[in-house]
């Protein structure tokens, strides 16, 4: 599954700046960190064997919001923090590096979406 996620990274970097030609490389790199967070979430947590996942990428001056779409109602959570654990930590990063992050409903599963400015 976690091979899923490199084509997820190369459709946001090429999304990102066909959209937005001037986003900064600073920029561009965030927001590839936090799609491929958001889609190792999603196919680890979010779907079955045999399901897809879906990235939306809408990119404007200063701005940049992705999403992804999962198969799966659950929404994701914030795990308190632990050294104990090798995983669970995706989230608070999203949270430290988008200015804001969340979640919808659509009709068969979520979308997990996060924005970045810049």
């Amino acid at each position: 599954m976690p091979e899923s996620v490199r084509p997820v990274r190369y459709y946001v970097r090429e999304a990102v700046t066909y959209q937005e030609p001037d986003v900064t490389a600073d920029a561009l790199d965030t927001v590839e960190l936090l799609a491929s967070e958001l889609a190792t979430n999603a196919v680890r947590y979010g779907t079955e064997p045999g399901d897809s996942i879906r990235v939306v990428v809408d990119a404007r001056p200063g701005r940049c919001r992705i999403e992804v779409h999962d198969t799966r109602r659950k929404r994701p959570h914030v795990r308190p923090a632990s050294d104990e654990r090798g995983r669970g930590r995706g989230l608070r990063l999203v949270g430290m590096l988008a200015q804001s992050w969340g979640t919808a409903e659509r009709e068969f599963g979520k979308i997990v979406w996060a924005v970045v400015t810049w």
